[in-house]
């Protein structure tokens, strides 16, 4: 039988304590947890309910784990409650970083 896998559930508005989160700063206490939790083998679920980010946020929250953890760090990953400009970002960013770290590795 499969062991089931724990989640870190992330509420980002609580961490950011308001409905904007623009600042690279108000993203590292959120992605220091998550990267524990993954560290530990958790999943991690970014709920974006009631928050409106910029790319700088979402930069230093997502961008900074796949350039540290190379993109297979997003199958541990969930983003919930994502508006569309949310989404789009995430997608940007991580479009971005995972082709950053494509050109980083020798061939």
């Amino acid at each position: 039988m499969a062991t089931p896998t724990h989640r870190k559930h992330l509420l980002l508005s609580a961490q950011s304590k308001g409905r904007f989160a623009g600042l690279r700063s108000v993203a590292v206490p959120p992605r220091q947890q998550a990267e524990e939790a993954l560290l530990q083998g958790h999943e991690v679920v970014f709920d974006f309910a009631g928050l409106a980010v910029t790319q700088s946020f979402v930069d230093e929250l997502i961008g900074a784990l796949i350039l540290r953890h190379g993109p297979d760090i997003l199958d541990r990953i969930v983003f919930k409650n994502c508006s569309d400009d949310t989404r789009a970002i995430i997608e940007f960013v991580a479009a971005d970083r995972c082709d950053q770290c494509s050109s980083a590795r020798p061939h």
